[in-house]
């Protein structure tokens, strides 16, 4: 069959920052065997303006705030902020198509501003996907509670679900040399 005729197999990767060469080739090789085209469709959520924000704020000594708190929020620009938001998924979203092209697959994406695991769910709908791979940092908290976005999509959308660490190889993964050897 002629890979024109062939279906092509959809993976929706949900990521949580922009993936490196090394990130992108890691996925790529989870699909080198099959006889279907491969298409990726990249979910990047747009970072949350309020929350950095938030952050900032909270950085800010107690004495600084107490003392002037709408002097505090004066110097803010949500619109700035919600801007600058917006472009830094975008610039994310942009190196990680590269990087996914760079190592040879077809990808697509967009920037979503909806719940990460919603905007999943409509995406593996939408594509008939196959799969969901989420790449995040380490959430030990979030993991060990299971409301990480990994355990709320295997919850939800009804395809297998991986969940890989961003920047770290499929070794650093497996957690070798990890834990208690003594038992």
């Amino acid at each position: 069959m002629s890979e024109t005729n062939a279906e092509t197999y959809h993976v929706v990767l949900l990521v949580e920052q922009a993936l490196t060469p090394a990130d992108a080739a890691q996925v790529r090789s989870l699909h080198e065997g099959l006889d279907e085209p491969v298409t990726y469709h990249v979910l990047m959520p747009m970072e949350d303006a309020a929350a950095r924000i938030e952050s900032a704020m909270g950085s800010l000594s107690a004495g600084e705030v107490l003392g002037s708190p709408a002097l505090a929020m004066n110097d803010v620009d949500l619109e700035a902020v919600r801007k600058d938001c917006a472009e830094r998924s975008s610039a994310e979203l942009d190196a990680t198509l590269a990087a996914l092209r760079g190592a040879g697959a077809t990808a697509e994406g967009c920037v979503v501003s909806e719940p990460p695991i919603d905007a999943l769910a409509t995406m593996v709908t939408a594509v008939d996907g196959r799969e969901a791979i989420i790449l995040t940092r380490s959430h030990v908290v979030a993991e060990f509670f299971h409301v990480d976005w990994t355990s709320r999509a295997r919850r939800k959308i009804g395809v297998p679900v991986l969940h890989l660490l961003e920047h770290e190889n499929f070794d650093e993964q497996s957690g070798a040399g990890e834990g208690v050897s003594g038992l």
